[in-house]
Formats: structure tokens, sequence, C-alpha cells
């Protein structure tokens, strides 16, 4: 069975756009559920600067309380060299997660440089990485469109991805930050990208804010991606991205994924169990719809 590696974003991109304050706890408890669903990479949290994200104020505390796992990547997002001090010290990341930008107007938005800043700082963040013994990847934000600009050329994408391969990211993502991308673009960026750095691995990051998501997922696998960013119960969005919905719900992109007989390593019970107790620290019913539906086959409950 071809297999599919799943990058579970819920505790960092899931719940960094939320209002009311989650607790370190809850979160600390999220991630345990996503581990005990087989979930064995994920971000974890972000090291930005409180007042922009105040969600992410407790970074180091969640650090600190991550279970001891030697068969789980956890990932810390970062946006300049002081975030990634901060994630090294807490000894606790094992991969740095740095963001570049596709256009000058969000990369200003988002963190505070252009687009070409950006590119140097994931660079200069994954070195400090590989100095430190860990690794280090990047995500290309706003790769299918932008919230500012508009439309972005596919040749830009490529050309930020060229130049960032050459930091040794042990992998690049293209991110759809606002939900515009549908499946023709993503087969054409995916296979574009892939053409320009042979050899490192695409990882791909949807947003459902459109309702194209789980399209977009599948045309991304069948172009060539390895990797899938999601989020339990299709949580998430950005602070500096004005109309960004939710990520693709991990349980949603699993059921189709090994429905259509491509391994995940995932555990969809797990999953929409720990859906319906994140609903319930939320106080409110999550987005993602497997979760929402009678169980299918109904011979089976661990499969929908």
């Amino acid at each position: 069975m071809p297999m599919i590696e799943m990058v579970e974003v819920a505790p960092r991109d899931g719940l960094q756009n939320e209002k009311t304050q989650i607790a370190t706890a809850d979160k600390l408890a999220l991630i345990e559920r996503a581990i005990a669903a087989g979930v064995r990479r994920m971000e974890v949290t972000s090291f930005v600067n409180p007042r922009a994200v105040p969600q992410m104020a407790d970074a180091e505390a969640v650090c600190a309380g991550l279970p001891e796992r030697a068969d789980v990547t956890y990932i810390g997002l970062v946006m300049n060299a002081r975030g990634a001090a901060r994630a090294l010290a807490t000894g606790r990341i094992d991969q740095l997660g740095a963001v570049s930008v596709a256009t000058d107007t969000f990369a200003m938005a988002n963190q505070g440089q252009t687009s070409d800043g950006s590119v140097a700082a994931a660079q200069e963040i994954i070195a400090m990485a590989r100095a430190a013994g860990k690794t280090g990847q990047v995500t290309i934000a706003a790769s299918f469109g932008c919230p500012f600009a508009g439309e972005v050329a596919e040749d830009r994408v490529v050309a930020m991805a060229a130049e960032l391969a050459k930091a040794d990211p042990v992998e690049i993502g293209l991110a759809d930050t606002i939900g515009v991308g549908n499946p023709a673009h993503v087969t054409s960026l995916v296979g574009k990208v892939r053409a320009a750095v042979p050899g490192v691995p695409v990882r791909v990051h949807f947003h459902n804010t459109r309702g194209t998501g789980l399209a977009n997922v599948w045309a991304a696998v069948q172009a060539g991606a390895v990797t899938v960013d999601a989020a339990i119960g299709g949580l998430g969005g950005c602070p500096f991205a004005p109309g960004a919905a939710g990520n693709v719900s991990t349980e949603d992109v699993v059921y189709m994924l090994e429905r259509a007989g491509i391994g995940t390593g995932l555990d969809l019970a797990a999953l929409i169990a720990a859906n319906h107790w994140l609903g319930g620290v939320m106080d409110r019913t999550l987005p993602g719809m497997v979760a929402k539906a009678p169980p299918f086959p109904k011979q089976d409950g661990a499969n929908q």
C-alpha cells in the first residue's frame, strides 16, 4: 500500500487564531491524543511575538510538558533567528519550521519583511537547526494566492523553492494560506516545484476556506507530494491573512486517502474521538465532516 505522511498542525495552526485562550493543559492533552491516534510528526507551537499571536504565548510551557517520545518529531514554527533560538533553547523541539512568503505585501504583514527577506531568514533558520543537531524545513506561504496581492505567479514560487533548496531543508512545503487553490493549479505547481528541486520532498498545507481543500490534497498526492498537513477537527486560520479559514481536517483527509488505498498510519476512530473531545474544549462543533457522519462501513467502527 502506498503511504502518505501526515503532519498534525492542530496544536499550532489549528489554535493560533482562536480568540479564547486555550489552557496549556488542554493543548498538551490534544498533543497526547494525536500521538495516541498514531501521529508521529506534529507542529506543537510557534515561537512568535506573544503580542501578535497571544494564543502561542505559552510556547515554552507547552514544550516543557511534551511527552518523552523518541518516535515523535516535534516541530516548532519560527519566523526569525530570535524565534529559532527560543525553540532550540527548550531542548524539546526536534525540527524548526521556517516560513517564507510568496509576496511582499503578505510577507510584511506576516513577519515584517520582504518576500526575499523571508527566504534569507528561512535559510538562516535551517542553518541554525543543523548547527544545533536538529532538522529544518520551510513552508512557502501564499503559494496559491495572496490576501493582498491576489494571484501569485507559479514561476515566483518555483524560484523561491529553488533558492530555499540551497539551504538543504528536509522538505519544502507549499501552503494555500487563504484557501484559494484548485486541483488544476495544485497539480501544476507541485509538479513544477518537484522538477525544480529534485530530491527535496514536497509537503502541502491546505485551508478549506472555499471547500476545495480535500480535492487539493488529492491532486497534490497524485502529483507527487509525500506529506500532508492537517488539523484535527479542521480548525485553523492566520491572524495576518484576512478571510483565512480552517485547515483541512485530519479525519477527513485520513478517511479519503485510506478509502482510496493510500495508508496514513493513523487511527481514524481515535481521530474522531479527538475531534469530539476538542469540540468540547472549544464549546462548539468543529468543521470536520467525517466526525459528524455515521460510521461507514458500519460493521467496523475503526473505519468510516
